[in-house]
């Protein structure tokens, strides 16, 4: 088994998620005894949140970079970003390792070319929703996304920030982000992306109108393959 690096801590809410996701995808492939060989870099997500300037960016950039760095000396063959709007940095911190990082965004596409989806929603927060960075990668295999509705964009960025990150989940929100989807569905969505790690905690991936593609899982599912490749 090769070992998985995970960059963590953003929040330690998805990377308790992405651990189980990893654990379980290594013991359904090797049996109930097996245990995924991997290394956490936990970092402090009170530094890491809400970034808006190029220098907070920056500052990011360097911070999971030196991770990365950690996560290679001690023996990770490949590398997880656990959170998708940190992917904005996915360049600077892949040029500080040789090892590869697995891009959350083009795991989730792959995923979406393989059950032929042509038009689908982004949901995550506003960086993730407005920026290119993301976007970009799925675009990139011909799979239209509905264009950001700035009322919904900012619901959205509320919920995560407010509530999801601080590990709370309420009825309300689940309720906001079922007719949410009902409304994409209407709009011609034939799937919702969760670009938001902490969006599974009040959306139901597998009893909705519409296919969820879960980039946590999905993410976790990729590394669970090169580890075993």
């Amino acid at each position: 088994m090769r070992k998985i690096g995970l960059i963590g801590g953003l929040t330690w809410y998805s990377t308790k998620t992405y651990y189980e996701h990893i654990q379980r995808g290594v013991q359904a492939r090797l049996g109930k005894q097996a245990s995924a060989s991997m290394v956490i870099d936990s970092l402090d997500s009170s530094n890491l949140m809400r970034l808006s300037s190029a220098e907070d960016w920056s500052r990011a950039a360097g911070e999971l970079a030196e991770s990365a760095k950690r996560l290679e000396a001690a023996g990770a063959t490949a590398i997880l970003i656990g959170a998708n709007s940190m992917h904005k940095v996915y360049d600077d911190v892949a040029a500080a390792v040789s090892v590869p990082i697995l891009h959350i965004a083009e795991c989730v596409a792959e995923r979406m070319v393989e059950k032929g989806v042509k038009r689908a929603a982004l949901l995550g927060t506003r960086n993730v929703m407005l920026e290119s960075f993301y976007r970009q990668k799925l675009i990139a295999r011909d799979i239209e996304l509905l264009p950001p509705d700035m009322a919904r964009v900012e619901t959205l960025d509320r919920i995560i920030y407010d509530e999801l990150m601080l590990g709370k989940a309420s009825r309300q929100a689940e309720r906001e982000l079922k007719s949410m989807i009902t409304v994409l569905e209407q709009d011609g969505a034939e799937a919702v992306v969760l670009g938001c790690t902490e969006l599974e905690m009040i959306v139901d991936v597998d009893a909705n109108v519409l296919p969820i593609f879960d980039c946590t899982a999905i993410h976790a599912q990729r590394a669970v393959e090169w580890m075993l490749s």
